[in-house]
């Protein structure tokens, strides 16, 4: 018997998420070559402090936790008191059958604004399901696009990119900037993420190839 589902609380946001191993549950992160595309390349989920030890076995307990038949209900306790939520921090919605599952724990919390980035909407079956997810009032799921240079989808109602530099930012309706690195990496009051309103996101990117106070300093020169 499993115990109750693992819960994460990053330091960057005002809300828990639940998370599954990163590369393995994201199909959508590989390339033809079965490659990192170029916004996974050197992914967070596989770096840091989601190499400890408990963290890879919270994430390797939930892989198997959501199969249990109870797993829906033991959810939709734990958000009982929640205002806000984000699906995977780390992996990806990469079962019809989780999908579905999500979905059911969406439409008894409504409630909680639930926030679902992805890159599974590459796989027809898959985006099948979350667009179901996606009609529901308190559910925004978010397709990441897999470029590092501000392009944005098509055909999707919520996106978000990754800036190289601040010449890749657009600002217009729609278009909303992640200024957590002006707040030491985290949310503050934003909640454009979670927002139906908010067509596209932009995160600068991580790592030490963008100077977050450079970057900040450039906006005004672009």
């Amino acid at each position: 018997m499993f115990a109750s589902p693992k819960l994460s609380k990053t330091s960057k946001m005002p809300a828990k998420s639940w998370s599954l191993p990163a590369w393995e549950t994201c199909p959508g992160a590989r390339d033809d070559n079965d490659k990192p595309v170029d916004a996974c390349e050197g992914c967070y989920a596989l770096t840091g402090a989601y190499q400890f030890p408990g963290t890879i076995a919270s994430r390797e307990h939930n892989l198997a936790d959501w199969k249990r038949s109870d797993w829906v209900s033991v959810m939709v306790a734990s958000m009982k008191r929640a205002k806000y939520f984000r699906w995977f921090d780390s992996g990806d919605a990469y079962s019809v059958d989780l999908i579905r599952k999500i979905h059911e724990v969406v439409k008894l919390t409504p409630h909680v604004q639930h926030w679902l980035p992805t890159r599974s909407y590459k796989v027809a079956k898959l985006w099948q399901a979350l667009e179901a997810i996606d009609a529901e009032p308190n559910c925004v799921v978010r397709c990441s696009s897999d470029s590092i240079d501000g392009e944005r989808l098509s055909g999707y109602t919520n996106d978000s990119v990754i800036l190289r530099s601040a010449e890749d930012f657009i600002p217009e309706k729609g278009y909303s900037l992640c200024r957590a690195y002006t707040r030491g990496g985290k949310c503050g009051d934003c909640r454009a993420c979670w927002s139906k309103a908010v067509q596209t996101v932009a995160y600068p990117k991580h790592g030490k190839r963008v100077n977050p106070k450079q970057f900040e300093k450039d906006l005004y020169v672009v």
